[in-house]
């Protein structure tokens, strides 16, 4: 399945300045710090959230930008916008226009990376783009929902991948959360456990579920099923309450 929604978030994409950042003064941004630039797309004028070498976190104004060098100044101390766990959500392919709204509220809820799948029930990315292609929008979607909820990275957004490439991912995640609707299922506490865990995977299928099949798969490759409550979900409704609900018990949701 080609790239086409690739999106390079997570850490290389925060904006760090090597030095400590004053208010109000006007600071240098280096090499590392103009990449994550690119990776934000960011223009002069633009207002973004930036690191300092103490780990910082400001809103900063970028008034400079060319090549290799920009300049910037800070106007705001903020608390720091990250979640302390990683929430990656594995998405089955919706159909529509659901999976852009999927991406910005996941965004906003503090989602480190997004993984969009194809299973046996799903629709499929040809599918999904026949009428008209807009998987190639997604990157914008998620940058949009990362300034405007003050992110001070980018979650990743990946290429679309088939079943059995999201099994052999997960290995990755420190605890797998699969929502199931059928067969025996663990509360969310059961799922997550005593310990605090520093990435959390959640898979979330589509309308129709998923097979037999694939829910022995995703066992054997240590993931949890689980269902949210006695109320049947939405596929977009079950990705936003399942990552909220991460972050309420792990998070930073208080």
């Amino acid at each position: 399945m080609p790239p086409v929604c690739v999106n390079e978030g997570g850490p290389a994409s925060r904006i760090r300045v090597d030095g400590r950042l004053r208010l109000e003064q006007e600071a240098a941004v280096g090499a590392s710090g103009c990449e994550a630039l690119r990776r934000w797309q960011a223009r002069c004028g633009e207002i973004l959230t930036v690191t300092d070498a103490d780990q910082r976190c400001y809103r900063a104004r970028l008034i400079c930008w060319q090549q290799d060098e920009a300049r910037l100044v800070p106007f705001e101390l903020l608390a720091e916008p990250e979640s302390p766990v990683d929430i990656w959500v594995y998405q089955a392919l919706p159909e529509k226009e659901r999976f852009e709204w999927i991406l910005q509220k996941l965004t906003e809820i503090g989602v480190q990376r997004v993984v969009p799948f194809v299973s046996a029930r799903s629709t499929t990315l040809a599918q999904r783009d026949a009428p008209q292609p807009k998987s190639h929008r997604w990157p914008e979607v998620v940058r949009r929902a990362a300034r405007q909820c003050r992110r001070a990275q980018l979650p990743q957004l990946t290429a679309v991948v088939d079943w059995p490439t999201l099994l052999a991912d997960l290995a990755l995640a420190d605890v797998k959360l699969l929502l199931a609707e059928k067969g025996p299922r663990w509360s969310l506490a059961e799922g997550l456990g005593r310990q605090r865990p520093q990435q959390v995977a959640v898979i979330v299928g589509p309308e129709g579920g998923f097979t037999d099949e694939e829910i022995a798969a995703a066992q054997a490759a240590g993931a949890v099923p689980l269902m949210l409550g006695p109320r049947l979900l939405r596929s977009e409704t079950a990705a936003l309450v399942a990552a909220a609900l991460v972050q309420g018990r792990v998070g930073d949701y208080v």
